[in-house]
C-alpha cells in the first residue's frame, strides 16, 4: 500500500481541488498550509471544512518554509509523494510585496526539497510553476512550448516561480529523486482565488458596480476548468521521470481565450451585463498566455475536456449558492 500523498496549500484553490481528487481514488492524504490573509481566509477555512469526516485526510497548520516541520511531517508519516502547491500567489501582489515571496517560494520550495531529499524510498515531488515565467511572449499560432528560453520574466513572481525550477532542476541532479515542475496556466473555477478577474468581476457585476478591464481588453488568457488542472496534476504524479529525472510541463487548456470574450461569457452565466471601464495594462501583466500541452497529453493522455461557458457557468452557479445571492 502506498504511503500518504502531502498536499501543501491545501487551504488553497488547487490545492484542495487536488486533495479531494486523490481521496476519491483512494489515496491517504496529508494537508498542508499557513492559511495567511492574502485573500479572505473564510473562504480558505470553507474549502477546509470540506474535508470534515474524511477520515483519511488530516491537515496541519504550518509555514512550509519552517524546514525542520516540513521534515518532520515527511519522515513521522512515511510520505514519498508531494503535491506541492503551496506559494505566494499574484502578480500584481508582488509589485508592492515583495518580500511575502521570498519566504514562500523560494525558502518554502527549498524546504519542501530538502525534505524530499532526506525521506527514504522517496517517489516523486510534483510542485506547481507557472506560465507567467514565459514573459510578455507575442502569441503566434501554437502555444507557448516547454523548450522556448525563459529568461525575461516582467514580474518578480514569475522571478520566483522561474526560481523553483532551475532549483529544482539542481537538486535532482545532486540528490536523484524525480521532480515535475508544472506551469499552470489562468487556473478558474467554482472555489477559486478572489484575485483572480473572472472572480473579482463577479463580484462586481452582481453588485451592480463597473468593473475595470486592463490592457484595453486586448489581453488573452488560456483560461483552464480546475477539474481538468487537477486531472492534469494527478497525470504528471502517476508518470515521474526516471531517478534523477527534473521536467517542467505545460498545463492549461490550448485554447487562448480574449478578456472581452471572457467577460462576454460571464455576463451571459451571470445574466447581468457590466459596466467597463478601459484601462492600460498594468505593471507585471502579460499580453497573452497559450499553452502547448503536447508533452503533457504524450505523457499522462491529458485532454481538457470543460470549455470556457460550462466552466464560468459553474462558477456562477456555485457563487451564488456560497454567497447567497440572486
Amino acid at each position: 500500500m502506498a504511503g500518504p500523498v502531502l498536499v501543501t496549500g491545501a487551504a488553497g484553490f488547487i490545492g484542495h481541488a487536488t486533495a479531494h481528487r486523490l481521496l476519491e481514488r483512494g489515496e491517504t492524504v496529508i494537508g498542508v498550509d499557513i492559511v495567511n490573509d492574502y485573500y479572505d481566509p473564510s473562504l480558505k477555512e470553507a474549502r477546509l471544512s470540506t474535508f470534515n469526516g474524511r477520515r483519511e485526510f488530516s491537515f496541519h497548520r504550518a509555514d512550509i518554509a519552517d524546514t525542520e516541520a516540513m521534515a518532520k511531517l515527511v519522515r513521522d508519516n512515511g510520505v514519498t509523494r508531494v503535491v506541492h502547491l503551496a506559494a505566494q500567489a499574484g502578480v500584481r501582489y508582488s509589485i508592492d510585496n515583495p518580500m511575502a515571496y521570498e519566504r514562500s517560494n523560494l525558502a518554502g520550495h527549498l524546504s519542501i526539497m530538502e525534505a524530499c531529499r532526506h525521506a527514504p524510498g522517496f517517489e516523486h515531488l510534483v510542485y506547481a510553476s507557472s506560465s507567467s515565467v514565459y514573459g510578455d511572449k507575442p502569441m503566434g499560432g501554437q502555444g507557448f512550448s516547454e523548450d522556448e528560453p525563459s529568461v525575461d520574466p516582467v514580474s518578480l513572481y514569475a522571478a520566483t516561480k522561474r526560481a523553483c525550477e532551475l532549483m529544482s532542476q539542481s537538486y535532482a541532479k545532486l540528490y536523484g529523486f524525480p521532480q515535475t515542475g508544472l506551469r499552470f496556466f489562468t487556473v478558474y473555477g467554482p472555489w477559486g482565488r478572489p484575485d483572480m478577474a473572472y472572480f473579482s468581476f463577479t463580484n462586481r457585476i452582481m453588485a451592480g458596480e463597473s468593473i475595470e478591464v486592463y490592457g484595453e481588453g486586448k489581453m488573452a488568457r488560456d483560461f483552464t476548468y480546475i477539474d481538468d488542472i487537477v486531472t492534469g496534476i494527478l497525470g504528471a504524479l502517476d508518470h515521474p521521470p526516471e531517478q534523477g529525472g527534473h521536467r517542467v510541463l505545460n498545463i492549461g487548456d490550448s485554447h487562448p481565450v480574449g478578456l472581452m470574450e471572457m467577460i462576454s461569457t460571464l455576463e451571459n452565466a451571470i445574466g447581468r451585463e457590466a459596466v467597463k471601464i478601459m484601462k492600460p495594462m498594468q505593471p507585471g501583466d502579460v499580453t497573452a498566455t497559450y499553452a502547448d500541452v503536447s508533452k503533457l497529453r504524450e505523457l499522462t493522455g491529458y485532454q481538457p475536456k470543460v470549455m470556457l461557458a460550462e466552466g464560468l457557468q459553474r462558477f456562477a452557479d456555485w457563487y451564488r449558492d456560497y454567497y447567497r445571492v440572486g
